[in-house]
């Protein structure tokens, strides 16, 4: 973790060695990668039977891998992004965390089964549809949503991994409903009340995560950082020690139980811990005390320090529990974008038929959560630099503000049903610190806001397309 004054600019953003330039970790996630894809798809074959199509299988790999790959690209990219910017982490360090804390979270917390989408934004259970298309719509649904996911990474805007796949699943489900049950049928089995839940996602999950993140920040500021400044580098020295002792402490204390929160409700729901809401209220209430605890002991060994400096030091610590907790709560959920899919394609060929669940082996979690890591490495800077420097300044009370701020309306938002987006809400948080500083890159957010409305429909009319063409080779 660094602990300096003031955090990297996006000029000497720019000037860092870019990722592919660095050879030893370039050949190291490389090789990892293939020993990976390797290993994978020889236990695969192994686990599917002699009388599964091979072809298909590792047709079936090589969409999922790329799938997750390109997760890692976009969406853990955009998770870090922040604490990068802000100079709290490396993007080696952000790496390393994100393998820890990705993986595990998938691994540990990423569900024993997961269903095979056939009810929600597509309903084919009253559609004859057979299991060789099933099959065909989830490996278009993959390639097309890694498709653009990829386009957008390269571009540096973060989008919606959730939407990308659920408008992979869209098109080829209506493609295919289209040639083999009629038009009118095919469009029955979209649940069009979701995609307009997703349309409202586009507007309520950045105003959520904006007004969040500049009530909470803009208190931040005014207490703790000496309220306005014409230096949005970096904060300036509040009146002494004792307001740090006594505000960061509780600031701490919350953002400790809403994460907490946030791993209970969202992160580890697969785990079915069996805690009543009493006694997940009751864990919460122990992690914020003994969080207080431990930052206001932290508070006062910094006395020796000039204000500035400790401010931006425990600033930064606090930045990076955050970023763990949203690694493990993302690894636990958004990776069933890509494991979802590919499972119900292992299972059809596995069992020789469509399950309502479909089992999620041990390996295909880790297998996924390498090529996430890997994805984050190869291709996620540009998107890293959008949230991070691009769209405003950070340092790390503004990041720890706007990843603090994002975690509790994702809770939130997963306690009352609403149709968020967790990568939507983190840029409306973004923006709402650019909004406290006068600073924000309202230019650059135009196109990333016209990325999020095309992302179904790109993805669907790409799977589409190729779903087709697996229908008519196969």
């Amino acid at each position: 973790m660094t602990t300096d004054l003031k955090p990297p600019t996006p000029t000497q953003v720019g000037r860092t060695r870019p990722l592919g330039e660095d050879t030893t970790w370039h050949l190291a996630f490389g090789g990892l990668m293939a020993v990976t894809v390797a290993l994978f798809g020889w236990w695969s074959l192994d686990y599917v039977g002699t009388d599964a199509s091979r072809f298909i299988l590792l047709l079936g790999i090589a969409f999922g891998l790329f799938m997750a790959f390109n997760i890692g690209g976009n969406d853990v990219a955009n998770s870090f992004g922040t604490s990068v910017g802000a100079g709290t982490l490396t993007i080696k360090q952000a790496l390393l965390v994100a393998a820890v804390f990705e993986v595990s979270g998938a691994v540990i917390a990423g569900g024993d089964v997961t269903e095979t989408v056939r009810s929600g934004i597509v309903d084919m259970s009253g559609v004859a549809i057979s299991s060789s298309d099933f099959m065909f719509i989830m490996m278009a649904a993959l390639l097309a949503a890694a498709s653009w996911l990829l386009i957008a990474t390269r571009l540096g805007f973060p989008v919606s991994t959730t939407h990308s796949i659920i408008g992979g699943i869209v098109g080829a489900a209506i493609a295919v409903g289209w040639v083999t049950v009629g038009s009118d049928q095919a469009l029955q089995m979209v649940q069009w009340d979701g995609i307009g839940q997703i349309a409202i996602s586009w507007v309520l999950s950045p105003v959520l995560g904006g007004a969040c993140a500049y009530l909470l920040y803009g208190s931040i500021k005014r207490r703790l950082l000496g309220g306005s400044t014409g230096d949005k580098d970096k904060p300036i020295a509040a009146d002494s020690h004792r307001t740090l002792e006594g505000w960061v402490p509780l600031i701490a204390a919350v953002g400790g139980m809403l994460l907490t929160g946030m791993l209970l409700f969202k992160g580890l729901k697969n785990l079915d811990l069996g805690l009543t809401t009493t006694a997940s209220i009751a864990v919460m209430a122990m992690v914020g005390a003994l969080v207080w605890l431990a930052t206001y002991v932290f508070a006062r060994s910094l006395k020796g320090q000039d204000l500035p400096r400790a401010t931006f030091v425990i600033f930064s610590w606090m930045q990076v529990f955050t970023a763990c907790a949203f690694a493990f709560s993302h690894g636990s959920n958004d990776i069933a974008n890509a494991v979802g899919p590919f499972a119900a394609i292992l299972d059809v060929l596995h069992n020789g038929g469509v399950s309502d669940e479909a089992a999620v082996p041990t390996p295909v979690m880790l297998a996924f959560g390498v090529a996430l890591i890997a994805g984050l490495w190869f291709i996620g800077r540009r998107v890293i630099t959008t949230v991070g420097t691009n769209l405003t300044t950070m340092h790390p009370a503004s990041g720890f503000s706007a990843e603090l701020a994002a975690a509790g309306v994702v809770m939130g938002a997963s306690l009352m049903g609403l149709p968020v987006s967790s990568t939507h809400i983190l840029i409306g948080a973004v923006l709402g610190i650019g909004l406290v500083n006068r600073a924000t890159n309202w230019k650059l957010m135009r196109p990333i806001a016209l990325a999020w409305v095309i992302t179904l429909p790109v993805a669907a009319s790409i799977a589409a397309v190729v779903v087709l063409i697996l229908r008519s080779v196969f």
